[in-house]
């Protein structure tokens, strides 16, 4: 097992401090970045206080929207991941938190398109991403689509031979469509274009863990579903989306993530069963 070097966008969230974890655990260099640097730690673990390995990560802090205050912390990297897509956009938020009609919030939520930046493709070395929405809102387009294509082109351009896109299963009934759309646009924009990138989509269910105990009765849900899917042939896919897909703790994604760095054979989509089979592959290692 060679000792690699890996930065991580969104380091500091609830998945990316797992990846983190993961790869200090196995004497890996590791830099996470994010616009607040370290987390707040009661917000992704059971405790406010930071744990010992945390002392081994380098928390940067930049801008996923503009290149040049990340580019230098990209040399000489073997892998970069993207762990920044969001779930939710302002507008559908503000409707939950009341800060907007529900009407209004949620027409523009659930709307056929919004925008993104301009064209990534079609963006030179180093230029910064302009959120094309009025109000500069961060959408799906922006974030889960266009940050993630440009994010592997400059991977590419700093000869970096992995990326790894934290993508998803499916959509939900309960989200507009425009965020699995944009999550696939980004996986067969990036494949098509960079090819000689090694490429890795981590697409996982509903990720849960016991330190945010409001996602243990949504997975035991979500695994009651995915048990009644199974008995009748996957028929309810189509409909329910990642509410019948096999939930996952968090930990064991972030084991796969790091076990499809260290094996270079593993490229292009890592769906639920072989994200399974990784994190026990991981395990067994870990064992040895």
């Amino acid at each position: 097992m060679s000792k690699k070097r890996i930065v991580v966008f969104g380091g500091n969230g609830f998945l990316g401090t797992r990846i983190c974890k993961v790869a200090v655990g196995r004497g890996w260099d590791v830099t996470s970045i994010s616009r607040s640097g370290e987390p707040t730690w009661s917000s992704v673990t059971s405790s406010s206080v930071p744990p010992p390995w945390s002392t081994s990560v380098v928390w940067e802090k930049a801008d996923i929207l503009k290149p040049k205050t990340y580019i230098p912390l990209l040399n000489d990297a073997d892998a970069v991941v993207h762990s920044m897509g969001i779930l939710l956009e302002a507008d559908y938020k503000g409707v939950l938190t009341g800060k907007e009609s529900i009407w209004s919030g949620l027409s523009r939520a659930f709307s056929a398109t919004k925008a993104g930046s301009q064209n990534p493709l079609e963006r030179a070395e180093g230029e910064e991403l302009r959120p094309q929405e009025k109000d500069g809102q961060l959408t799906y387009e922006l974030m889960n689509r266009d940050s993630a294509i440009t994010l592997a082109q400059e991977a590419s351009f700093s000869h970096v031979p992995t990326f790894v896109y934290i993508s998803a299963a499916a959509g939900a009934p309960m989200l507009p469509k425009r965020y699995i759309t944009t999550k696939r646009e980004a996986e067969s924009t990036i494949a098509s274009s960079l090819p000689k990138l090694r490429n890795i989509f981590i697409r996982p269910g509903f990720l849960y863990d016991s330190s945010r105990s409001f996602t243990l009765p949504i997975a035991f849900a979500g695994a009651a579903g995915n048990m009644v899917n199974s008995l009748v042939g996957g028929r309810l896919t189509p409909l329910a989306g990642a509410a019948v897909e096999q939930p996952l703790k968090a930990d064991l994604v972030a084991e796969a993530v790091v076990e499809s760095i260290e094996d270079e054979g593993v490229k292009g989509v890592v769906g639920t069963q072989r994200i399974e089979d990784l994190a026990n592959v991981a395990w067994r290692r870990g064992m040895l």
